[in-house]
């Protein structure tokens, strides 16, 4: 026997019907730890980032409008990449797919492809949320519930894009022996290491700019042996207090809204992966001397995640990228100090991302610089 999933409103601000979460509610811990505490305690190896949670973030009105601007901008590409994707999953897995969404990033996509397949085929997909994490892999829990109430080789598990592609080799490392199948569908796949995306294209999709009040109100996943014990699923909290914040449904709402524009949604030609990405995050590891490639954060989505959570060292930017997809990123630069350069143009083409995010290395709370802001203690070879 499993836990039973967690619904919205008790738990999350999505109607119970859009998403089950396949997580133990944790919103009564105190979990948030300031962010230059928790990056020194994560790089000294006294903790795991998934031991703890990060401040939410609380976007100011200048933000919000950036934000605003965003998703008016690319609520059409959104639909086109959602309608896309949920196209080629149908057509090669079948319309009983059941569909999990890693959270939290997944999340909102996994309810888009949902809307979008009852509104082109008046399909009902079941729609899960579950909990994967770097190094400690799937919430086997949760794969139990699924395997307990599906046909474990009709899951189809959903992300928003991807890096590197870290997520996609733990994923698969986690599935191996199972009859789970480990292709990750993505609305976008900068890093060229999914089969099942929209576009390949490094563009901001808009839900990636805010944390939990685009993602149901709900934070990331925690995993902290101390208050997950077994046959628990991995935890996370609900925000409740940030009702007032919440534009999760508005999001889904605006994109949903783009729907009946989208008239092609043939897959790209070429689908095989070529982890492009992972090659040019380890060039830049050996050319700024980082030594970890856990410690860059490449695409638009993971940039905005470092600022957003982390301690960033700088952001580099790739010449000809398009400014509409980094407005949000140079503001948050900005707003926190840091550093942004531009890839000389001779070395953009090399480079499959519009930015990536850079995390300070060998971090302490000293190593912020007295002014509290990311200290320039590395030097570009």
């Amino acid at each position: 026997m499993t836990p039973e999933p967690l619904r919205g409103p008790a738990f999350g601000s999505y109607a119970p019907d859009e998403v089950a979460w396949l997580l133990t509610d944790l919103s009564g811990v105190e979990l948030e730890t300031p962010t230059e505490e928790r990056e020194e305690a994560i790089q000294s190896g006294g903790a795991h980032y998934a031991e703890s949670l990060p401040v939410e973030f609380q976007p100011d009105a200048a933000y919000l409008r950036v934000y605003d601007g965003a998703l008016a901008a690319t609520a059409g590409r959104l639909a086109q990449a959602v309608g896309t994707v949920t196209e080629l999953v149908l057509r090669e897995r079948g319309p009983d797919v059941v569909l999990a969404s890693l959270a939290r990033a997944g999340t909102p996509v996994g309810i888009l492809l949902r809307r979008w397949a009852a509104a082109r085929h008046g399909l009902e997909l079941p729609h899960y949320a579950v909990s994967i994490v770097r190094g400690r892999g799937i919430d086997r829990v949760a794969l139990d519930h699924l395997a307990a109430h599906h046909d474990p080789s009709r899951v189809v598990f959903v992300d928003g894009w991807t890096g590197k592609g870290a997520i996609n080799r733990e994923l698969a490392a986690a599935l191996e022996g199972t009859a789970f199948d480990p292709d990750l569908a993505v609305l976008a796949d900068p890093g060229r290491c999914a089969r099942t995306f929209g576009t390949r294209d490094d563009w901001l999709i808009a839900s990636a700019c805010l944390n939990s009040t685009v993602s149901g109100l709900v934070s990331r996943t925690v995993l902290n042996d101390r208050l997950i014990g077994p046959g628990q699923f991995h935890g996370a909290k609900f925000y409740a207090e940030l009702a007032g914040a919440d534009v999760s449904n508005a999001f889904l709402d605006a994109v949903t809204a783009r729907f009946p524009d989208v008239t092609d949604t043939t897959a790209p030609a070429d689908r095989e992966p070529d982890h492009a990405g992972w090659a040019a995050v380890e060039r830049i590891v050996a050319e700024y001397g980082i030594g970890d490639v856990n410690l860059v954060k490449p695409g638009v989505g993971e940039t905005t995640r470092v600022l957003l959570r982390r301690v960033p060292w700088k952001v580099l930017t790739r010449a000809g990228a398009p400014e509409a997809d980094l407005a949000h990123v140079r503001m948050l630069a900005a707003q926190r100090g840091v550093p942004v350069e531009q890839v000389p143009e001779d070395e953009a083409g090399d480079l499959p991302y519009s930015c990536v995010g850079l995390i300070h290395p060998r971090f302490t709370r000293g190593a912020t610089g007295a002014d509290g802001l990311a200290a320039a203690t590395g030097t570009r070879r």
